[in-house]
């Protein structure tokens, strides 16, 4: 059986040449698809690591009861206060590792749009980079207390006009200066600007209030300790999340819409490249005619046949699969850009990621376009009548 298998299947590509023409449309077919396909996959891949890179277990969100994003929430001056003296937080010289937070969107424009985005601006305390040791000031300095200076993420500078370190703009009541550039991993961090939270309290008429407060706890054990303080304490009606999982969550719903999306455009076009398949192996049944009827004439059994033309449409298939995954790592492969954050109504500035893990999905797929459609010409080879084949020549 081995010896037939390895038979026919070199006579089928030896005269793989004669049909290069059907064979390249088929390859184009697939690495097409594939581009795709991986094109509307990175997008998702790319938005989910810059969301699931954010924050550290050991720093913890306080927001009110009932709220899952910082939108909904809000916190007094005094609330905040009490959370702070909660036992679990890290202390250092000047108290709590802690920082009361606002958060609101402000209107500017893209590099490539004039038109305003909602760039997420958010107002901090002295303690907001102890409190996220993973961000760090790489250009310039942090801003001063109780001036209108910021701070500008990595991604923010390069996405939006007019946010490097020196320049102006104006928001809400006041002006601003950019002061200083800060990176954090490339996570969604870096799509935000900071500023005193003492500051923009005024500039939006937030009178004491904030919206969250970010804790660093003496240790990632201790958060059931620090979650269990808060809930029991009679004054506090709030919830806390650890940050890493409160950032993995809002990327589920735009995660779910992509995927969807790329899942179902790729499945469209697969149908197209599995007919393109199709049309090749039949037309390379058709020109093997003559070799097909002589090695069944002489015993090679049904399987051998049926092995070569599958094994045929299922390499082209892998070639179509990694021409397409090439182009597609040229042509996306760390692209930023940004999105809307359907939770927090901001954008998000991300990079396109093409990860081995999509690369070899997509290679699978294309494994399935190729057996799928090499599937009925290797039938219809298996079937064909000795006798009536070799008349017909």
């Amino acid at each position: 059986m081995l010896s037939q298998i390895v038979a026919v299947s070199a006579v089928n590509f030896r005269s793989l040449r004669q049909r290069l023409g059907s064979s390249t449309v088929a390859i184009i077919g697939i690495a097409g698809v594939v581009v795709v396909f991986l094109g509307v996959l990175s997008i998702a891949e790319g938005f989910r690591a810059a969301m699931a890179g954010v924050g550290d277990p050991q720093t913890v969100i306080v927001m009110r009861a009932g709220s899952d994003t910082e939108m909904t929430s809000g916190l007094s001056g005094d609330t905040a206060r009490l959370i702070m003296d909660t036992p679990g937080i890290a202390r250092n010289e000047r108290g709590p590792v802690a920082s009361p937070e606002l958060f609101v969107i402000v209107g500017h424009p893209t590099k490539k749009d004039p038109s305003d985005a909602n760039v997420p601006l958010r107002g901090v305390s002295s303690a907001a980079l102890q409190v996220r040791p993973e961000i760090r000031i790489v250009e310039g300095r942090m801003f001063t207390e109780g001036t209108n200076e910021i701070v500008v993420g990595r991604a923010a500078s390069r996405q939006f006009a007019n946010l490097d370190v020196g320049s102006q703009t104006r928001w809400g009541q006041n002006n601003w200066k950019v002061v200083g550039i800060f990176e954090a991993n490339g996570s969604a961090a870096e799509s935000e600007i900071w500023c005193d939270a003492r500051v923009l309290q005024p500039a939006y008429q937030r009178g004491n209030s904030y919206q969250s407060v970010y804790v660093r706890l003496e240790s990632p054990e201790g958060f059931q300790a620090f979650k269990d303080a808060l809930t029991s304490n009679p004054q506090l009606s709030v919830t806390a999340i650890r940050e890493p999982d409160y950032f993995a969550a809002q990327s589920d719903v735009l995660n779910s819409i992509i995927t969807t999306i790329g899942f179902l455009i790729a499945g469209l076009m697969g149908i197209g490249a599995v007919f393109g398949a199709v049309n090749t192996m039949y037309t390379a049944v058709a020109s093997r005619t003559r070799e097909i009827a002589t090695l069944r004439a002489l015993g090679f059994g049904n399987f051998p046949v049926v092995f070569s033309v599958l094994s045929e449409a299922v390499i082209l298939s892998l070639v179509g699969g990694v021409i397409g995954g090439l182009l597609a790592w040229i042509a996306f492969d760390g692209y930023q850009t940004s999105t809307m954050n359907f939770q927090s109504f901001s954008q998000v500035a991300f990079a396109f990621a093409v990860t081995p893990k999509l690369l070899g999905t997509a290679l699978v797929y294309a494994l399935l376009m190729g057996l799928v459609g090499g599937m009925l010409p290797a039938i219809r080879a298996a079937r064909l009548p000795v006798v009536t084949a070799l008349r017909e020549l």
